[in-house]
């Protein structure tokens, strides 16, 4: 379905109901198709939303309004257009981003954030030559396959592996060029301590685009009522390499929370 946020339509995939809520957000150039699987088994216990960010996916695509700040406010009107009122934020890559901006407004009824291989608070360390060849290679396909192969470590099926360039290119340019040149670069780490909420972060050992230890001098410094673990064996795109572990890892902290 499509929904209207600050005068652009999201696309958002829901299923299940109840309380309380998952919402899920994806990666830099990726899609709310990511979560499809982690939907199918979770949306049994919880509601779950996941939500095409704008630029991406089947959502809106404006020329402007791509800063993290712009995200977080969409993904707080959507939960109040949704009536959503006790939830979790489920951020990946660059969402885990967004979704640190938002929780440290301290919205009424968010309960914790679980990051999978979450952009840190401070700017995203993007090599410049690997910054300048994803610029350059916007809309390319042969560079969106090399990108797949970059960011996953387990094998996925043709079907899986042909979504993830699919989504790649038809991520906007506006979306493409913020991200890489203002968004990635963002400090947001002064709002840190503002977080109470509990933080789950789960990261693939072999993560190529964010390796664990990202997470260890990044983010962890900044977040005082964090865990971390580490999936072996496993690339960037855990939600689309190993859809049956991390939904049992985001159910698993959800028990502590609602036993």
């Amino acid at each position: 379905m499509r929904i209207s946020v600050n005068n652009n339509q999201l696309n958002v995939l829901e299923k299940g109901s109840g309380s309380p809520t998952l919402v899920f957000m994806h990666y830099f150039g990726g899609s709310a198709l990511e979560w499809k699987s982690v939907l199918t088994s979770l949306s049994v216990y919880y509601r779950c939303i996941a939500v095409d960010l704008r630029g991406h996916g089947d959502s809106d695509a404006p020329d402007t309004g791509y800063s993290i700040d712009n995200m977080a406010d969409d993904i707080a009107d959507l939960l109040a257009v949704l009536q959503v009122t006790d939830f979790v934020l489920v951020g990946h890559s660059m969402s885990g981003k967004v979704a640190l901006a938002l929780a440290a407004r301290q919205p009424l009824g968010l309960r914790s954030l679980i990051l999978i291989s979450p952009s840190p608070p401070v700017p995203e360390p993007i090599p410049d030559d690997e910054r300048q060849k994803l610029l350059d290679g916007y809309g390319k396909r042969s560079s969106a396959e090399q990108t797949l192969k970059n960011i996953t470590a387990v094998s996925v099926s043709k079907t899986i592996q042909e979504q993830i360039i699919t989504d790649d290119l038809r991520t906007s340019k506006s979306a493409w060029n913020a991200w890489l040149l203002a968004g990635s670069k963002e400090d947001i780490s002064v709002r840190m301590n503002l977080i109470h909420v509990p933080v789950a972060i789960l990261v693939g050992s072999e993560d190529r685009a964010l390796p664990p230890d990202v997470q260890t001098r990044l983010v962890m410094p900044f977040l005082k009522n964090a865990t971390l673990d580490t999936i072996e064996g496993a690339g960037h795109l855990l939600p689309w390499e190993i859809p049956d572990v991390l939904a049992d890892f985001i159910q698993k902290k959800c028990a502590l929370i609602w036993p």
